[in-house]
């Protein structure tokens, strides 16, 4: 009795072993550059930010909610103590889901009136809960696609609801993912946010400033308060670490009317010069 022999690309065993980590590599790399063609998505709005944000609405119920049942400050327990700052702390963050959420709706009506299918400029994050969510969620609230650009997580959810499903990735390699974030990308936009969001964005500066990326790519930090309160860029131009014009690669917005003029301002000069 002839035995079947598997081919190696249909064997799955294979294709999950550790050999064959280049040739998922390349799948990651392939696929959604396919699928973003198809779509016919060349250009892009990047927003990065916190996974952890909710909107003002949630967050203040959920603090409104604690405070009514916690005894006073006194009686509380340790873990009771810690609930509520960490729900104030997301009450103070949760101004920025909302202006996230506005400026991407903004932002995908200004593109979807002012080029053709195949120029027009897609909001892009991360795929995730907080900031990357308000940012599909304003798109989607605008009637536009956008693309959501996942990792999977142990602690994370998917990629969240708002995301056009036809433009959703969940990655593996963060590598690809990060590949992908700036191939396409115009503009990034950089809400307030953790250890990943600080790693994609001094990411994106360092290959700004090395050249590593030749594009003009223009960074805008959302939030005065978060970004002048957290770093002091000076303090790398007086060390010597960085050069002072490296302080030109990025600038610092704090409300959604300013974001919006700056940024479509910005991006009608580079559509004009091609």
């Amino acid at each position: 009795m002839d035995k079947k022999i598997c081919k190696a690309y249909e064997n799955l065993d294979f294709l999950h072993s550790h050999e064959a980590r280049p040739i998922r590599v390349l799948c990651e790399l392939i696929e959604p550059g396919k699928k973003l063609q198809d779509q016919k998505v060349e250009n892009t709005i990047v927003f990065f930010g916190s996974a952890r944000s909710k909107s003002a609405k949630q967050a203040d119920r959920i603090l409104s909610d604690l405070k009514a049942k916690y005894p006073e400050e006194s009686k509380q327990t340790k873990d009771q103590k810690a609930l509520l700052r960490k729900a104030e702390s997301q009450a103070l963050l949760s101004k920025y889901y909302d202006q996230a959420e506005e400026l991407a709706k903004k932002l995908s009506l200004w593109s979807y009136k002012k080029f053709p299918k195949d120029k027009r400029l897609h909001i892009c994050s991360g795929g995730g809960p907080g900031m990357m969510e308000a940012a599909n969620k304003g798109a989607n609230e605008a009637g536009t696609k956008s693309v959501a650009l996942g990792i999977s997580l142990p602690f994370e959810q998917g990629v969240n609801e708002f995301a056009t499903p036809e433009l959703s990735f969940e990655f593996h390699y963060f590598f690809i993912r990060k590949f992908y974030f700036l191939y396409h990308a115009k503009t990034v936009i950089v809400f307030p946010g953790g250890f990943g969001t600080m790693d994609e964005l001094f990411e994106v500066l360092t290959l700004i400033q090395t050249k590593k990326v030749s594009k003009d790519i223009k960074i805008y930090l959302f939030g005065k308060d978060f970004w002048e309160g957290l770093i002091n860029f000076e303090h790398f131009v007086k060390w010597g670490v960085i050069s002072p014009e490296d302080l030109n690669l990025f600038q610092i917005v704090d409300d959604v009317g300013s974001a919006y003029e700056l940024i479509t301002s910005d991006l009608q000069v580079k559509a004009s010069d091609h």
